[in-house]
């Protein structure tokens, strides 16, 4: 896929570019849909299937201080894109200048001019320009003057409710992971790079990686079934977000005990794909309780992934926590 940094610096080049325009958060059944459509009419026309995503988030600009809690970082929402076809994701950088920016320029200088787009797809809710006046009936009046169609994909409704990006975050945060995954159409992982920790989990005898998120959306405290996605390996894993209250830990912490392992991890980017939420955190009355409560986490995580033999994991030398 090919990748443009910022499109108000450098044109696409690419012929018969079918365009969809958003933050696409999350990649979830909804924005299927549309990337769906995007890349069908674009194999019609022989064009290029291509997305305009802005960064950061523009919530993120005009609200830092109430930031949504994103579902992807840029590298996982730029290999999903790819996985769906895209072949070009167009940048636009959100700052001021973009938030000032009309309506029908934004229509005109980038949608046009920088992207070329022939066809422009959006969803029922897309709105742009300042003061978000943009919207699909803007597009549909100012199409024929700039020479481009416009189609409009309707909501995924599942059960009763629509699907969205501030749905699939709710369920994330509620730790409601069956749910994310029927709304996500794939299990919820979040990626970050492993931090040096205290060294707790190590004198409990389950050594962790301690996962410095590289985006927001953390699951509800918590023990869950997970894989643990590094070097191009997939390892089964018990996860632990929460603040260790057992042993008076303060700040939220993401700890992944990796079965069978016993590499470096310390500066390696990890992913953690969540498969199920094994119990709530809790404190207990002590450090040998807790040491027996892991233990039986990690077999629940054996029995789940069908393993049965083998070693326990203990003696690994993560070099994490």
């Amino acid at each position: 896929m090919d990748l443009i940094r910022d499109i108000r610096a450098e044109s696409s080049g690419h012929p018969n570019v079918v365009l969809t325009v958003g933050s696409f958060d999350g990649i979830h059944r909804g924005h299927r849909l549309i990337l769906d459509r995007v890349t069908a009419i674009a194999r019609g026309i022989s064009g290029t299937p291509a997305v305009l995503t802005m960064r950061p988030h523009p919530r993120e600009f005009f609200a830092p201080e109430n930031a949504p809690n994103l579902l992807t970082s840029d590298a996982k929402k730029e290999q999903l894109l790819a996985e769906a076809g895209i072949c070009a994701l167009f940048v636009l950088p959100f700052d001021r200048r973009t938030a000032d920016m009309d309506p029908e320029d934004f229509i005109a200088r980038l949608l046009c001019e920088r992207c070329r787009a022939r066809t422009i797809v959006v969803g029922h809710d897309c709105r742009f320009g300042k003061g978000a006046r943009g919207d699909v009936t803007m597009l549909r009046a100012l199409g024929p003057v700039h020479g481009f169609t416009v189609e409009e994909v309707p909501p995924l409704i599942l059960g009763a409710e629509r699907v969205s990006s501030t749905l699939v975050r709710e369920r994330v945060l509620q730790g409601d992971l069956a749910a994310a995954e029927n709304l996500l159409g794939r299990k919820y992982s979040l990626t970050g790079v492993v931090v040096r920790g205290r060294g707790i989990g190590v004198t409990l005898g389950f050594p962790t990686a301690n996962v410095k998120p590289d985006h927001s959306a953390v699951p509800a405290q918590g023990v869950y079934i997970a894989e643990a996605l590094v070097d191009g390996g997939r390892h089964a894993a018990a996860v632990n977000i929460g603040i260790a209250p057992t042993i008076r830990q303060e700040d939220l912490t993401v700890e992944a005990h990796l079965l069978d392992f016993d590499q470096e991890l310390v500066g390696k980017e990890i992913e953690i794909v969540f498969h199920r939420r094994v119990r709530p955190e809790k404190k207990f009355r002590s450090r040998e309780e807790l040491q027996e409560q892991i233990a039986r986490d990690i077999e629940s995580v054996r029995e789940y992934f069908g393993g049965a033999d083998g070693k326990n994991g203990r003696d690994g030398n993560y070099g994490a926590s």
